[in-house]
């Protein structure tokens, strides 16, 4: 959500986008998802009007050559195992993100999914091998293992409950267990050669990655130059090189900006703004970039590349198949066909909520889905959107006709688990409200990220002490973002039942009256008139020297010298330090910082998203009173 910041008397303009990278994710996958179905619609049409031409456009041989050594594939190939790399290396990037800073950092929640996801993997592959059973599609059973990403979070998006920031979360993990297991089947099972040499050679590689991690590096070039040999070393060992792009993906750490880099950062731009010299602009951009984790930096990259250009792709050259009226019956006849269709759509959400279920149970509640029961068998019904990894399988597995009864397996599936998954959703919406939001959202406790606790006698507290939401705010009375969310603030107290707290986290290398601000705020607190100073200073973001707080202490009818005294002895610096700790231990490095009941809002800050977040901590709050 892109935020336009005007002037505030005297403010400079400031635009700029708060949202965390779950959300920035499943938005790009929600278009991602369109672009994937208009890619698939546009194979089937082509391979339907020139079926000859689009076989013999996939399978022209590309070679590259290096002096005397090179690679030769189709295009299809080099598609497939060259670029889809990017794709799961895209996927490993948020499941890291995940695991460092997002949901699943709290180690606990990631062991239910994971399991969920491998008994969702076992029930369907079960099923492929019960309907498959001494035929020739026996071979076939890894084709119906994987879940899509792009599909089942952009049919989430479309289908799924107002609230489903969790359920994203449930459903990413158990893609990527799906994902890991899926490329570990590929690279044995469905590996015809198997060169050793070549093998440790790449093995080697990426430890010699994870050794430049430790050590800090972040240079791109050394990673992408070792990545690219690794790659070429696979493709050699006759194991499919898409492993290296997932397990590239998983060593980029992520973690939030911390405060040392800020400043470091913008110690380098105040020295180029008054040197702008090309050595110091590089110097200042290495900075900027230093200040941001590996993950993200990537995350922005590639993402949108992968999901517009690189998968969609991938389903215009692996989706094509030629449909008669002979052929579709003679596909649904076939076992191979049978066997994803059953897999997916029963196999699928039978194995994760089954799993989910028998885990709650002998662990006696300890493990449980982060969301509700009706969520989560949606989430299973979502994880039968099998295409990207299925087809993939499917290349390697089955040739000539028995390829086609797959494809149309795969696509069929695929429609029937988004049907399925609406048609839950939808029924969730016939349910009783207080119903619904439970089977919706379940009763896990949230992950507090606040590390201080709200201090009633200490903090600054507006709107009703018994409120059922407290959102707390770290700000910094001359940030202009602080200043545009001020009036976002004040509207949702008008709403009531909001506890709403003020901390100090003044940004001294960016906005020099920050600090003396902050303190006059406590001065005047002293005082009795904490708020209304808080108001002046917001109202005067751009008149905050000390002749102007001096004045605001005057219009306040303050004591004025007993002000002016507390301000030039520096009375409340050690309250504003104590804010400033409590900000950077929980992980709050910019202004302005939510947090509401204890978890940090990672998103946008205007009304309409806000207002989402507060609704939906006082409905967990009532579910788990």
């Amino acid at each position: 959500m892109k935020i336009r910041i005007g002037s505030n008397n005297g403010a400079p303009a400031w635009s700029g986008t708060s949202e965390s990278s779950l959300l920035r994710f499943s938005r790009t996958e929600t278009a991602s998802a369109t672009a994937l179905l208009g890619a698939t619609l546009a194979a089937l049409i082509w391979a339907n009007i020139d079926a000859e031409g689009y076989a013999r456009l996939w399978h022209t041989s590309l070679s590259i050559q290096l002096g005397g050594a090179g690679l030769s594939m189709s295009v299809s190939e080099w598609i497939n195992s060259g670029l889809m790399s990017l794709f799961f290396f895209v996927v490993g990037l948020e499941a890291r993100q995940e695991f460092d800073v997002g949901e699943l950092r709290e180690r606990q929640r990631v062991i239910l999914p994971m399991l969920a996801g491998v008994g969702g993997m076992v029930a369907a592959v079960g099923l492929y091998l019960i309907i498959n059973a001494g035929g020739d599609g026996r071979y076939g059973w890894g084709v119906a293992m994987s879940t899509d990403t792009a599909f089942a979070l952009g049919v989430l998006a479309l289908v799924g409950p107002r609230f489903s920031e969790r359920l994203r979360v449930f459903l990413l993990t158990v893609m990527v267990v799906d994902d890991i297991v899926a490329l570990v089947v590929i690279a044995t099972v469905y590996t015809e050669r198997l060169s050793v040499g070549p093998l440790l050679v790449a093995v080697l590689l990426f430890l010699v990655v994870v050794l430049l991690t430790r050590l800090g590096v972040r240079s791109g070039w050394p990673y992408f130059v070792l990545a690219v040999a690794a790659w070429v070393a696979l493709s050699r060992s006759g194991v499919d090189p898409l492993v290296i792009g997932l397990a590239m993906g998983l060593v980029a750490y992520a973690a939030p900006a911390a405060r040392d880099d800020l400043e470091r950062a913008t110690d380098l731009f105040r020295v180029f703004r008054e040197q702008p010299t090309p050595e110091l602009a590089r110097a200042a951009a290495v900075g900027l970039q230093a200040a941001v984790s590996p993950n993200e930096l990537l995350q922005e990259r590639f993402h949108r590349w992968t999901s517009f250009v690189i998968v969609p792709l991938f389903a215009l050259s692996n989706a094509g198949i030629p449909i008669t009226g002979d052929f579709l019956a003679s596909a649904f006849a076939s076992p191979i066909t049978q066997g994803i269709v059953v897999g997916y759509v029963v196999g699928k959400p039978v194995g994760i909520l089954g799993v989910s279920a028998l885990v709650t149970w002998l662990t006696r509640g300890r493990l449980r889905p982060t969301v509700g029961w009706l969520a989560a068998a949606g989430g299973g019904t979502l994880a039968g959107i099998g295409f990207t990894v299925s087809l993939l399988v499917a290349t390697l597995a089955f040739s000539g006709a028995q390829l086609e009864q797959a494809k149309v397996g795969i696509l069929t599936a695929a429609l029937v688990s988004a049907l399925l998954s609406w048609a839950v959703f939808r029924a969730a919406r016939l349910l009783p409200g207080p119903v619904r939001a439970r089977l919706l959202l379940g009763t896990s406790d949230t992950i507090s990220d606040l590390a201080v606790p709200v201090d009633a006698e200490r903090d600054h507290v507006r709107g009703p002490e018994d409120a059922v939401v407290t959102m707390v705010e770290y700000g910094d009375f001359e940030c202009p973002y602080c200043g545009q969310a001020e009036t976002v603030v004040r509207e949702l107290l008008d709403e009531g039942d909001l506890r709403y707290v003020w901390r100090h986290l003044p940004l001294s290398d960016v906005h020099p009256n920050a600090q003396l601000a902050a303190e006059a705020a406590e001065a005047a607190g002293r005082q009795g008139e904490f708020w209304s100073m808080h108001d002046l200073l917001f109202a005067h973001q751009g008149e905050l020297r000390p002749k102007h707080l001096q004045r605001y202490a005057e219009q306040l009818g303050l004591d004025v010298p007993r002000f002016a005294a507390d301000l030039r002895e520096h009375a409340d610096t050690e309250h504003v330090a104590e804010d400033l700790d409590s900000a950077d231990l929980s992980g709050a490095t910019g202004t302005p910082s939510f947090f509401i009941n204890g978890t940090r809002h990672r998103g946008a800050y205007d009304l309409a998203t806000l207002t989402k977040q507060i609704q939906l901590a006082r409905v967990r709050a009532m579910i788990n009173s």
